[in-house]
């Protein structure tokens, strides 16, 4: 049971949600695809804070927002496509996936502070506690696990 005051949620310990909350949203590569992602998950962010009472500090709302725009970002150059963006979540993790029609998967590259660009997935793993690239049979799937809560 959830107790509403003033507009404020107060969970009463009963209303624990069964199924992870998950969305999907599909993005055809068009200008402003990207800034669009990025607002589906800060959306995605509100309704696990509201639904399952998960506690996201700021820092990790950014983390969040850093990997949605550099997998959709990567999509979007590298893909002749459109991509699709699913985000699943609860109250302690949050994985994002995202889909595109390029087979060919990204790479790790070394360290170089003076190499321009190229670093999105150096950046995802930094931030993420798990990262899988795989080929699927339209393209390629690549998908990040961030923790979410306290640390």
């Amino acid at each position: 049971m959830t107790y509403h005051l003033d507009g404020a949620v107060i969970p009463t310990g009963f209303d624990v949600p069964v199924e992870p909350l998950r969305r999907a949203a599909h993005f055809t590569g068009e200008p402003g695809c990207i800034a669009e992602a990025r607002t589906f998950a800060a959306h995605f962010l509100q309704r696990l804070r509201t639904e399952w009472c998960a506690t996201i500090d700021e820092r990790t709302d950014g983390a969040v927002l850093l990997v949605v725009s550099e997998l959709v970002t990567n999509a979007d150059r590298h893909s002749d496509g459109p991509y699709i963006l699913e985000l699943e979540g609860t109250d302690t993790a949050l994985t994002v996936v995202v889909y595109d029609s390029s087979a060919s998967l990204p790479r790790v590259f070394p360290r170089d502070p003076e190499r321009v660009g190229r670093h999105g997935l150096e950046i995802v793993r930094a931030l993420a506690r798990d990262v899988t690239v795989e080929h699927v049979p339209v393209g390629k799937r690549v998908r990040a696990v961030l923790n979410l809560g306290a640390a």
